[in-house]
C-alpha cells in the first residue's frame, strides 16, 4: 500500500496565515461582498460570512466546478480579503485505498473525527475528509476534501460545529460534481 500525505503545504500555509490575520490596529470596515455562489459553486455568502471577516476588497480564486477526472485531479478555492488569506477549500482525486497521513499541522490542533463520516478530521479552523468513490464508468478513486479558514467571526464553541456543517455541504456537492457514486 502506498502512502500519500494530505496537502499539508496548503494546510501549513493557511494555518500560518490565519494566525497573522487580525493583528492590525487599523479600523475595520464592514463585511466584504462575496459572489452569490463561491468556491466551485458550492457555498453561499451567508455560509462563508463567519470566515471572511471584515474588509473592503474580496478576491476569490476558484474554478467554477469540482469535476475531477484522471486528467484534472485537483481543484482549489482561495478567498482573500484585503490581500489576506481567509479561506481555502480544496478537492483532490487520487488512486483508491492509499494510507492517509494527517500530518503534524492538523494533529497539533487536537482534531476529532467528523460525526457523520469516518476517515475525517475536524479542528477549530478546518476539516478534512477522504471518501472512497466509484466513478460513473465504474473506476474507483479516493476524493480528498479540505477546508481551512480564519474563524474569528465565531466564538470558540461555535467553530467545530460550523466547520462540520460547511464540510458536510462541501462533501455532498463534491460527491455529485466529481462523479462519486452514491
Amino acid at each position: 500500500m502506498s502512502r500519500v500525505r494530505f496537502p499539508w503545504l496548503v494546510v501549513a500555509g493557511a494555518m500560518g496565515t490565519s494566525l497573522l490575520v487580525g493583528c492590525s490596529d487599523d479600523e475595520k470596515s464592514g463585511a466584504p461582498e462575496l459572489p452569490s455562489s463561491t468556491c466551485f459553486g458550492v457555498f453561499t455568502p451567508a455560509e462563508l460570512a463567519p470566515f471572511v471577516g471584515s474588509g473592503d476588497e474580496v478576491r476569490v480564486d476558484s474554478p467554477g466546478d469540482l469535476r475531477l477526472t484522471a486528467g484534472r485531479n485537483r481543484a482549489t478555492c482561495n478567498i482573500e480579503v484585503d490581500g489576506k488569506p481567509r479561506l481555502t477549500a480544496s478537492a483532490g482525486r487520487r488512486p483508491p485505498g492509499q494510507e492517509v497521513s494527517w500530518g503534524s499541522e492538523v494533529e497539533k490542533h487536537h482534531p476529532e473525527a467528523l460525526p457523520y463520516i469516518g476517515n475525517s478530521k475536524l479542528w477549530d479552523s478546518g476539516a478534512a475528509v477522504v471518501l472512497g468513490c466509484n466513478g460513473p464508468s465504474g473506476e474507483a478513486f479516493d476524493l480528498t476534501l479540505f477546508i481551512d479558514a480564519v474563524p474569528d467571526g465565531l466564538k470558540q464553541g461555535e467553530r467545530r460545529p460550523a466547520f462540520a456543517t460547511l464540510m458536510k455541504k462541501f462533501m455532498e456537492s463534491a460527491r455529485q460534481q466529481a462523479g462519486c457514486g452514491p
